[in-house]
């Protein structure tokens, strides 16, 4: 009995962190770019600071029409939210955010992430296909090619760390972690994130959504709860990206005087602002430039690290 009631307690706190965390990343997005943008409706919302936001947004999504075009796949077009936004909620399970303190340590819990992270694009692109429209086809298609392209530096990089630590154990990971990981893991932490974002297709990585060729991309025919659905797993994505670029070259509950948990949340928050303030400074890639930063930029820096930790782990060792 002990042990069912110690797997719903923590069963409970992962669904809780991951509806409440996406929408505090939401709220920080909304405020942040009204800021760095002067965008003013934000702040208005409700009164002080726009504290509102969210809730007028969720309203607005809730009374929108549920609309299915009639020459769509129906099946596959409605559960595609859900194939984008579950994946996210079966990773939280195994990061770790203090010491024991995960859903489930698994042996191979990095490759796990890795696998099913890849699934939540797989929404993106039935999608694209089932909505009976060229623009969400071209959009899925796009998203495909990001998840072709940047999957592969993605893993090389998570593969460093692995051997660098030892372990596929994400808590594993951080307890071999030390400081001076930071220098010799920055290229990486640096391939790592951006992969991520990548496969995120955040801003300027955006090219399956690009409004100003493809409307809205895979989501242009969705409305109402099926397209908060969307946007509530972009923004899981965006905890999910900077949980596990924290837990793998940050340190993760690693750091002075707080308690582990909170250092965690600390990095996380810290790098979901990094996510915002990339999307809002630079601009959208082209097509070609996003697969020459895969190919010729990110794929042979994540060998030259591979190659680093392999030369210092024989070194060491």
């Amino acid at each position: 009995m002990a042990g069912l009631l110690d797997i719903a307690v923590r069963l409970a706190v992962i669904v809780a962190a991951f509806l409440l965390l996406p929408l505090i990343v939401g709220q920080m997005e909304h405020k942040a770019m009204a800021h760095m943008q002067s965008r003013l409706g934000p702040m208005y919302a409700g009164g002080f600071h726009g504290w509102a936001q969210l809730i007028a947004d969720g309203v607005k999504f809730v009374q929108k029409e549920d609309v299915i075009p009639a020459a769509a796949d129906r099946r596959v077009f409605a559960i595609a939210p859900a194939v984008a936004l579950v994946p996210y909620l079966v990773v939280m399970v195994v990061i770790p955010v203090g010491p024991g303190l995960a859903g489930v340590d698994l042996d191979a819990g990095l490759f796990f992430v890795l696998a099913v992270m890849g699934v939540g694009v797989l929404g993106v692109i039935m999608a694209g296909w089932a909505s009976a429209n060229k623009y969400s086809a071209l959009g899925g298609i796009r998203a495909a090619a990001q998840l072709m392209s940047y999957e592969l530096p993605l893993v090389l990089a998570a593969s460093s760390v692995a051997m660098a630590a030892g372990t596929l154990s994400l808590q594993g990971i951080v307890e071999q972690w030390r400081w001076w990981w930071l220098p010799w893991q920055a290229i990486g932490a640096v391939v790592f994130f951006v992969a991520g974002l990548a496969e995120l297709r955040r801003p300027p990585f955006d090219m399956p959504i690009a409004e100003s060729e493809l409307i809205m991309g895979p989501m242009t025919e969705y409305t109402g709860l099926r397209f908060a659905l969307f946007m509530l797993a972009e923004y899981a994505g965006i905890v999910v990206l900077s949980a596990l670029t924290t837990v793998l070259f940050l340190g993760g509950w690693h750091g002075p005087l707080l308690p582990g948990p909170v250092w965690t949340l600390i990095k996380v928050f810290a790098l979901a602002f990094v996510v915002i303030w990339v999307r809002v400074s630079y601009p959208r890639l082209r097509e070609d430039q996003l697969q020459r930063l895969a190919w010729i930029g990110l794929v042979p820096l994540a060998l030259l690290q591979l190659a680093l930790t392999g030369v210092i782990r024989v070194l060491v060792t």
